[in-house]
């Protein structure tokens, strides 16, 4: 099947490392200059930080190093605005996305303009009714409160008829986004994009609260009459905390100004003093319980606050509010002043991202099943539909999809039309991820004759579709694609930084690499590859959910967990060689820090795999009759049988009667102390075929066994197999 062949693709490292003489040089230099690790030096210089100046801007992060927000086009525009409105007390709506960016772009200038003295509320659309962006309807409903000026955050760059629809009614609008611009902007007050062709600001890759973050420094600026580093200053410490959780989630670069932000926001959220984040933390820790509980009586480990905890734990529960339920939930959570009610909406995030994960899971599975009948070798866009997947949701798959099969992914969900409306009028809402060499806003450009609508970011994009121009618009994509991807090798590759050996492996490395964090998009988690390691233990963990390894080389060892990978679908047993493809981690446990290993990925070591055809090649050799030395260790002895039909019977006996090569070789070698290799326990095999002791059936060196019961011994000298081994001895 499909799936099954994708499956088991093998991955391709790709190690971004210069190893000329010259590189080394240069390497040596930054690190002796700034006293880093060599290691640490070889991941900056190969990054390209290639001299000692660019190496210490990277590692000293100072907020002096933000740009001038006023280098944005529209900014004094919308500074100007902003004062007019919060000194005449106009009222102020912001009008924002319902993903994690946008929640934390409307809680960042919400806050800012209340502790201005502002009257302002906020609205977010809901993503099944109203769907992606600004409408006339939101319009109307704003209208209602007496808004005079509504400032968008993490949208509106394409609402360009929606603008002057408001323009119409008396209402102002300043636009704020990182999306891609459209050739004509939205008439507004202030438009301030970072990808507007006539924006001079340098770094292009803010979020959408990223963005915001400017306005308000901006604004700051100029409203206490201070410089813009004492500015910079006190909104970074402000805010930081929201602007780094939005960066994160939106998947920004972590390079820049996002790494001086996320550095300084981590840094809030662990010491925060906001009801609703640390509630959001507690709960996706399980750490809020009933209060009939004792909870002063329980040590609760403080959670480790990392761009990882905010992009894989807290984000997905504040994004589930805008998948499943409603942003503004998210939006309350973070502006709470009451502890309780902060608790309350912290555990319904909870709950709203577990019903998102079954939604989620469910999904998967129908998609996958389409994908089953596609040829996605000729077509290189998978372009799934159904009327029935939940809008919120279908984001989250096309990247499971796109990251699986090393294509880009599309997904529509023609969920909630109206009924009354013909069916080729139904408009389904979409989601895609695209890969390296397609940009997919430039895809639905392409595309456009057969698209409602369309916006987003070169690897991520929203759109709509009429069920009419669907077949049309999967024709056209794909006729682009291949046109984009002709010549792009589709194998999935994962990117590495160094080839490391064993005995680099140690605390103090593990220490020093703390040095390039906070990590993200842009700045990685330095990735490394051993080559030959030895596995000397193997073990499942959390009901063989994942997979903890004991790694040496002969003289010291080293834990590794591999997550979400049980040890049954490894094909990997003790006594076996790996390559690795690894992070370093610091476990630390009861007051003991130890370095720790996290797989990316593994698979046979070359040498054990030169091996293994050497085995192959010289058992076929001597099934032909060719002679060998005793030192081969060829010919099995009662013992070797004992041992191996021992296992195969106990096996079978707790319901598992199949048994590939290598595990029955590294089991009873394990368990009895044998010396049991490739050749040898093939011979036995044989043998207890011919003698009838076991009936064995083999695909791919993988058994299926049935036991033969017979009373009394079988007399193993009787086996022509074996009475020809032995004449074949030398």
């Amino acid at each position: 099947m499909l799936l099954d062949k994708e499956k088991a693709k093998e991955k391709r490292w790709i190690i971004n490392s210069d190893d000329s003489a010259a590189a080394a040089s240069d390497v040596e230099k930054i690190a002796r200059e700034l006293h880093l690790n060599t290691i640490v030096a070889r991941i900056l210089y190969n990054r390209g930080y290639k001299d000692t100046a660019s190496a210490a801007s990277f590692i000293s992060m100072r907020s002096e190093m933000l740009g001038s927000p006023f280098d944005m086009a529209d900014m004094d525009a919308a500074v100007a605005r902003i004062e007019r409105a919060l000194s005449t007390g106009e009222q102020i709506t912001v009008y924002g996305d319902y993903d994690v960016d946008g929640v934390t772009s409307v809680c960042t200038l919400y806050l800012y303009l209340k502790s201005r003295g502002g009257k302002v509320s906020y609205y977010i659309p809901n993503r099944s009714g109203e769907g992606y962006g600004v409408s006339s309807g939101a319009i109307d409903a704003i209208r209602e409160s007496g808004t005079t000026l509504i400032i968008t955050v993490d949208t509106g760059i394409t609402a360009n008829e929606e603008v002057e629809y408001a323009k119409g009614l008396g209402i102002d609008f300043i636009v704020t986004d990182h999306h891609e611009c459209r050739e004509e902007l939205p008439h507004a007050v202030a438009v301030i994009n970072p990808h507007r062709p006539d924006c001079k600001y340098p770094f292009k890759e803010l979020a959408g609260v990223g963005v915001v973050f400017k306005l308000i420094c901006a604004h700051y600026e100029v409203a206490e009459g201070v410089s813009r580093i004492d500015a910079t200053r006190y909104i970074i410490t402000t805010y930081a905390d929201l602007v780094a959780i939005g960066t994160i989630a939106d998947v920004m670069p972590i390079r820049e100004e996002n790494r001086i932000i996320v550095s300084y926001g981590l840094g809030m959220i662990e010491r925060t003093s906001r009801y609703g984040l640390a509630a959001l933390i507690e709960a996706a820790q399980g750490k809020n319980e009933p209060r009939r509980h004792d909870r002063s009586k329980r040590h609760v480990k403080k959670a480790k606050i990392t761009s990882s905890f905010i992009g894989f734990t807290l984000a997905p529960r504040i994004n589930a509010a805008g998948r499943v339920r409603s942003a503004a939930l998210a939006v309350e959570l973070f502006l709470s002043e009451d502890k309780e009610r902060a608790r309350e909406i912290a555990e319904q995030l909870c709950e709203a991202n577990r019903e998102r994960q079954a939604e989620e899971n469910k999904i998967m599975q129908e998609a996958y099943d389409q994908i089953a009948e596609l040829d996605i070798d000729r077509d290189p866009v998978i372009v799934l539909e159904s009327d029935l997947w939940h809008h919120g949701v279908i984001g989250i798959v096309s990247s499971r999809i796109t990251e699986r099969f090393c294509r880009p992914s599309i997904l529509i969900s023609f969920d909630g039309n109206d009924a009354e409306l013909p069916h080729a009028e139904h408009v389904g809402k979409g989601s895609g991820r695209s890969v390296k060499g397609m940009n997919l806003v430039d895809a639905l450009c392409a595309s456009r004759d057969y698209l409602v609508k369309f916006g987003g970011h070169e690897l991520a994009a929203g759109l709509s579709v009429t069920r009419e121009s669907l077949p049309l618009f999967k024709k056209r994509i794909n006729e682009y694609a291949r046109e984009a991807l002709s010549g792009v090798d589709m194998t999935p590759t994962i990117d590495t930084d160094l080839e490391i050996k064993f005995s680099d492996v140690t605390l103090e490395l593990a220490e020093a690499l703390l040095r390039l964090e906070p990590y993200g998009v842009g700045n990685p988690v330095p990735m490394f590859v051993m080559r030959d390691v030895t596995v000397n233990e193997i073990t499942g963990v959390s009901d063989r959910k994942h997979t903890r390894l004991t790694l040496g080389d002969g003289t010291r060892s080293v834990v590794a967990m591999y997550f979400s990978n049980s040890p049954d679908t490894l094909g990997i047993y003790n006594g076996d060689r790996v390559d690795l493809l690894f992070s370093i981690d610091i476990n630390e446990w009861m007051d003991r820090r130890s370095v720790q290993l996290i797989v990316r990925d593994l698979k046979p070591s070359r040498a054990q795999r030169r091996d293994f055809a050497d085995e192959r090649s010289r058992f076929s050799e001597i099934r032909a009759g060719a002679t060998f030395s005793a030192e081969e260790n060829v010919i099995p002895e009662r013992e070797d049988f004992v041992a191996v039909y021992n296992l195969i019977q106990s096996s079978v006996h707790t319901g598992v009667n199949t048994l590939s090569h290598r595990e029955i070789i590294s089991r009873v070698n394990k368990g009895s102390g044998a010396r049991l290799g490739y050749i040898k326990l093939k011979f036995i095999i044989m043998v207890f075929l011919e003698m009838n002791i076991v009936g064995v059936s083999e695909e791919d060196e993988t058994y299926t066994f049935k036991l033969h019961y017979s009373s009394g011994k079988k007399n193993l000298d009787k086996s022509s197999i074996l009475k020809r081994l032995r004449q074949q001895l030398r």
